[in-house]
């Protein structure tokens, strides 16, 4: 289903003088808001493909009704996200749950709801029913060479798909690792990762990128292969100028400080993108902003000091997307917080400023360069946010208009209450 436009229209409508009044009264403060407001109608964050549907835990999924049942219906609900906040414009697909049967028709499809596609990502995690190797022990860090090679043959058939649907990058995320000591030879396993990881890399177009995606744990809970930024960072370096380090917020060990691990690889060159979500443990998968929100603005305001200090283009020259996947929640409205909250602490790292905050670095004056940054944190951006998103054509209130519309409902009726997103 859509939202039609006269629905957005009414919707916004009925909270216009209630959004100009808080719109205004944060504008006057902030000196550059047109270009904070260009800037925030830029940024775009993909959507994948798996969290449309309704996550889980190794002890059950409760499905919640209406999931998408093909690709068709998973491209029909990002548009439908991205009618409503215009801020996920793309969908990144995972393969070989989201093989096109006709990748012209699906191209199409998806420019039809303003979306384009963004990185593909391979399975090398999972056995599927038709494949003759199994991954149990790995996939490019396999003693056998016969998994090793159809796990680099799986990868370069995604990168097939994705060139048919104009795509220019491929997410390598290997779950590869040891459960207990003397399992795996350490020093073998990242020699056969790496070889295995250089065929692809050679398999890539010349506009390509490729994201080398870590992991602290899980499934392996002794040592993972690519377990952490310094291993993936030393893989994309030894692969050439084409390959980055993929940051997933959840993929870290409690406590790590994620937004200096951010400004260490985007001065290196080699920060391909993010995985937003959120977690209070570990890779928990949580709703975008929802546990930590300080740490995602000091993320953000790491990323715009260290790209605008590298004359880069916020909202083309890194990949964003969600990645983020529970079993309670409705996975449409989870998606529609998960975008705001990025939103959100990308406007505020926006109003930091940066200049003041340098000089207060320089003097060693530590009170006020926390006051500067706090200054900004604190600031209400949600008038800011609604704003660049009613220009570009969006709900003022995403979620509240979502449920007004009575989505999940209508979906069900389309779908029916028992069906399951494919892939999970």
């Amino acid at each position: 289903m859509q939202v039609e436009k006269y629905a957005i229209d009414n919707h916004n409508s009925d909270l216009l003088a209630q959004h100009k009044r808080k719109y205004d009264f944060i504008a006057a403060d902030v000196a550059n808001v047109k270009e904070v407001i260009k800037k925030l109608a830029d940024f775009q964050v993909a959507i994948p493909s798996w969290a449309l549907g309704t996550g889980g835990t190794r002890f059950g999924r409760f499905s919640g009704g209406g999931e998408p049942r093909t690709l068709e219906e998973k491209i029909e609900d990002v548009g439908l996200l991205h009618r409503l906040n215009q801020s996920g414009g793309a969908i990144s697909l995972h393969i070989p749950w989201d093989i096109p049967k006709n990748a012209a028709s699906i191209k199409a499809l998806a420019a039809q709801h303003g979306l384009r596609f963004d990185a593909v990502n391979s399975n090398t995690f999972q056995d599927q029913p038709d494949q003759s190797e199994s991954y149990k022990y790995g996939s490019l860090q396999h003693v056998d060479k016969a998994v090793r090679k159809q796990a680099i043959e799986h990868n370069i058939e995604v990168i097939r798909h994705g060139v048919e649907l104009g795509s220019d990058s491929i997410t390598v995320w290997l779950s590869d690792g040891s459960c207990f000591p003397g399992q795996l030879n350490f020093r073998k396993a990242f020699q056969r990762t790496l070889d295995g990881l250089k065929e692809i890399y050679a398999a890539l177009p010349s506009n390509w990128k490729m994201f080398v995606e870590y992991k602290a744990f899980e499934p392996n809970f002794y040592s993972m292969t690519v377990g952490d930024w310094g291993q993936s960072l030393l893989y994309a370096n030894k692969l050439g100028p084409q390959a980055y380090t993929l940051v997933d917020l959840g993929h870290h060990l409690p406590n790590a400080n994620i937004e200096q691990i951010v400004a260490l690889l985007l001065g290196e060159g080699k920060l391909g993108g993010f995985h937003f979500n959120d977690s209070k443990y570990g890779d928990d998968d949580l709703t975008v902003g929802s546990i930590n929100p300080y740490q995602l603005f000091l993320i953000f305001n790491e990323l715009v000091e260290g790209m605008d200090a590298r004359s880069m283009n916020h909202a083309t020259d890194l990949g964003w997307m969600i990645d983020a996947s529970h079993n309670v929640k409705d996975p449409l409205e989870d998606l529609l917080q998960s975008v705001e909250a990025i939103k959100i602490a990308y406007a505020q790292a926006l109003l930091v400023d940066t200049k003041a905050l340098q000089q207060a670095q320089e003097n060693n004056d530590v009170a006020k360069a926390q006051e500067i940054l706090q200054q900004a944190y604190r600031t209400d951006v949600r008038p800011l946010v609604a704003e660049a998103r009613l220009l570009a054509g969006g709900a003022l209130q995403p979620l509240g208009l979502y449920r007004s519309a009575k989505v999940r409902e209508q979906l069900i009726k389309e779908r029916g209450q028992k069906t399951v997103a494919t892939g999970l």
